[in-house]
């Protein structure tokens, strides 16, 4: 859009890009300087919340051996929206798999790493299932005292806030871009669009296939959160030549081969957009359609066709023939 600032970076282990209008106070930061002022929040949240760093405030936080522990108000954020997530989605998206998820091979960042073929790893993959949730659920242990400033949880139980940690990002920085006619906060795919202007010129979004790379619809959005989430992106081999995934299937601990590569969905925050989107791939086909029926989204099964569900197909855009799911 004309008028709007537009700036790329790399933070998280992926593209954040902000795209932002004009003030709508005079004594608001010109949309450059609100967008450097962004940055630096954005790179500093994703320091404190790595999974990958010992020096991190998640790594000291699951290191202690206290039942209870000190925490600052955005480790607590994050942790509380990580529990949140694991309720919305029944404990499908559960935040305490980090041992199950470094088994998989997933110990370091795997940012800058090609991911191995998504066809090959089709091929050779288990029989296709959904997920479900794990019979302990071990995410209800923890809680968040925030007038106590604390998080509490049985010692030995990691907490990974990864899988809504984008999100949780987008949605923060879109609060505080408030004060401006229209923005974007994409964060390395989670969306949260705003402001007064979007409403009179929304911004169209499009999304990717995960097998193809190709744009199959585009959707014009005027507010709230689209999120995709699929197999192409953190793809790996283990060390016996097995393909990996990021999703796993909470009640296995091994990723999960539902007979989808990709799910998109649209809700009012980036968050639950991220979490429905999980929770539709974890489910696979049948699960899907009704977790994005309400606000409306696409999944693309293993073959790679597209299933439009719910009130996407009823927002202005234009479906391509490819047929496919992305950012």
């Amino acid at each position: 859009m004309s008028g709007e600032f537009d700036t790329t970076f790399h933070s998280m282990g992926s593209d954040v890009r902000l795209l932002i209008g004009s003030p709508l106070a005079p004594a608001a930061p010109d949309p450059w300087l609100a967008a450097e002022r962004e940055q630096d929040f954005v790179e500093d949240y994703a320091r404190r919340l790595s999974r990958f760093r010992a020096d991190s405030e998640l790594s000291i936080l699951n290191a202690d051996p206290r039942p209870r522990v000190p925490a600052s108000p955005l480790l607590r954020a994050a942790v509380r929206a990580a529990v949140w997530a694991a309720e919305r989605s029944g404990g499908l998206v559960d935040p305490t798999l980090v041992r199950d998820i470094e088994r998989a091979g997933y110990v370091a960042s795997l940012d800058g790493a090609s991911p191995a073929s998504l066809s090959e790893a089709l091929a050779g993959a288990p029989p296709r299932r959904p997920a479900s949730p794990h019979a302990d659920e071990r995410w209800r242990t923890i809680s968040v005292d925030d007038r106590e400033g604390l998080v509490a949880r049985p010692p030995g139980v990691r907490i990974d806030t990864g899988g809504t940690g984008k999100g949780l990002c987008a949605d923060a920085v879109a609060h505080r871009l408030a004060g401006y006619t229209r923005f974007v906060v994409d964060c390395g795919g989670d969306l949260a669009i705003g402001g007064v202007g979007a409403q009179l010129e929304p911004y169209r979004v499009e999304i990717e296939h995960p097998l193809s790379g190709e744009t199959i619809r585009s959707v014009e959005v005027a507010s709230g959160g689209i999120a995709s989430s699929g197999l192409n992106v953190r793809l790996w081999q283990d060390g016996e030549g097995r393909f990996a995934h990021h999703l796993l299937d909470p009640s296995t601990g091994e990723p999960a081969w539902t007979g989808l590569v990709g799910a998109t969905a649209l809700a009012p925050t980036a968050l639950e957009a991220e979490t429905l989107a999980k929770m539709a791939l974890l489910l696979g086909a049948e699960g899907a359609a009704r977790v994005l029926e309400g606000h409306g989204g696409l999944v693309v099964h293993d073959g790679g066709d597209v299933q439009i569900i719910g009130p996407l197909d009823r927002r202005r855009g234009v479906l391509s023939v490819a047929g496919g799911v992305s950012r």
